[in-house]
């Protein structure tokens, strides 16, 4: 292990190669390029208010079930995802780094391990169940494409503890209220599975051993990926022959009333349970039962679920989640069952261009004022903090120019209202307002200013 003055050491060099580098380049005429990393996005403003706008309607339908945010680290050791995520995150898509301490660190690739983490850290204060919620930053290396990206921001919702079938039904019914938020809930469907029923119909059915039937498990999830030449070489390597994949193909091509005749068990009776909780609570007619929900995870053993858009145009999953009863055992001997779902923002945002279900947000500045001579900055300082005291969105000029300029600028800044005054209209206690969406002008007393603006704006 190199010692600490060696690190230094090496830190100062690879700065000095660093400022070389950038120099050579500058002197060359080699800028730096505008463009954000493969499979990232730049935020401009207004699409920051469609983010924020989507989170907080999220929110506020999450909170009225009683769920609590909490957020964790972006960085989180290794073996926390190595010990039970799926391999192809942990050995494709994990971005990882050695820190100065020589430690390895992963930037967290889902949220869950981090959630399942914390709970174990204080087990025995938490009052149960527990219902949390967050809205993470999340980090995947893989090929970016429509709906998939390399950093997303998703939407996570679990519940540990209580009853399993009870929790998933509420999990799956707070998921259709969401979407309902949104006035999407018509054009979804959620199509459930259950992973005891695969179990089953794996081992008992088909002879696969556990680590086998884990294995085709995850040659199933990726099947529309992979395509089906590697998906039949993926199960062939894998022993399973012809007559095993006939039995599988008849198993995804089953109803829910044949599979359980064919295949009586405990996953079919959680799954009988779990439609008839549904339909208490008026969900049932958005969920159907699909054999070909697996969920890649290695830490789902119950219910799987995932949420598709109807859509011929975006015919994709908006988001999936399921049950994992094993894995606060990472941490100790506790044992808390838990189901939750991620809904990431690119494919709910997808989904919501799809449908036509983004609001227009109208102007994000409400009042303009002028500023025609360095002189009167106290009085438009007046007439911006009694508009802001209001409520109002207020933006003022950080320099001194003509009433043509200064309107054009406020135009640029998609103001709604141009406050307006010079000498004349400050001796007389007035201002002039103009209304940018309509072009009409009128004269108002300065104490009357605020409150008619604010009528208009907020409709009070």
């Amino acid at each position: 292990m190199a010692s600490k003055e060696g690190r230094l050491q090496g830190m100062r060099q690879n700065t000095k190669v660093f400022d070389a580098y950038v120099e050579l380049r500058l002197d060359r005429g080699m800028a730096l390029s505008t463009q954000p990393y493969k499979g990232t996005r730049d935020f401009y403003p207004e699409d920051m208010r469609i983010q924020r706008w989507m989170f907080n309607r999220m929110r506020e339908v999450v909170e009225r079930y009683g769920y609590r945010e909490y957020d964790g680290p972006m960085l989180e050791p290794f073996e926390l995802y190595a010990a039970k995520t799926g391999e192809e995150i942990v050995n494709q898509q994990l971005y990882w780094l050695m820190d100065r301490g020589e430690r390895k660190l992963a930037i967290r690739p889902e949220m869950t391990p981090t959630l399942a983490r914390m709970v174990a850290a204080k087990f025995h204060e938490l009052p149960r169940p527990v219902r949390w919620f967050s809205t993470p930053n999340l980090w995947r290396y893989e090929r970016p494409q429509r709906g998939r990206l390399r950093e997303h921001w998703q939407l996570n919702v679990d519940v540990l503890g209580g009853d399993p079938l009870l929790a998933d039904a509420e999990i799956l019914s707070l998921a259709l209220d969401v979407l309902r938020g949104f006035g999407g809930e018509k054009h979804v469907s959620i199509r459930v599975n259950n992973r005891r029923l695969m179990d089953h119909l794996f081992r008992e059915k088909m002879g696969l051993n556990a680590e086998t039937a884990l294995q085709v498990t995850k040659a199933l999830d990726a099947r529309a990926k992979v395509g089906e030449e590697a998906y039949a070489k993926w199960l062939g390597d894998l022993g399973v022959d012809s007559q095993k994949r006939d039995v599988m193909e008849r198993f995804f091509q089953s109803g829910f009333e044949e599979t359980a005749k064919n295949l009586p068990c405990e996953g079919v009776t959680e799954l009988r349970s779990l439609f008839e909780l549904l339909e208490q609570s008026g969900a049932a007619g958005s969920v159907q039962f699909d054999p070909t929900v697996l969920r890649g995870l290695d830490y789902y053993t119950g219910t799987v679920f995932e949420m598709y858009d109807t859509s011929p145009d975006n015919r994709r999953a908006i988001f999936g989640g399921g049950r994992y009863d094993n894995l606060l055992a990472l941490f100790g001997n506790y044992k808390l069952s838990g189901v939750g779902f991620g809904m990431g923002d690119v494919t709910l945002r997808n989904f919501l261009e799809t449908h036509q279900l983004l609001p227009s947000f109208g102007s994000a500045v409400d009042v303009f004022v002028s500023l025609p001579r360095p002189e009167l900055r106290l009085h438009a300082e007046k007439v911006a903090q009694s508009c802001r005291s209001l409520g109002l969105r207020v933006i003022t000029p950080l320099s001194s120019e003509g009433f043509g300029a200064q309107l054009k600028q406020a135009s640029k800044h998609g103001a709604r209202f141009a406050v307006l005054f010079g000498d004349t209209e400050i001796a007389q206690g007035q201002a002039m307002l103009k209304d940018l969406s309509t072009g009409e002008q009128v004269t108002v007393g300065l104490a009357e200013l605020a409150p008619r603006i604010h009528q208009v704006i907020k409709g009070t």
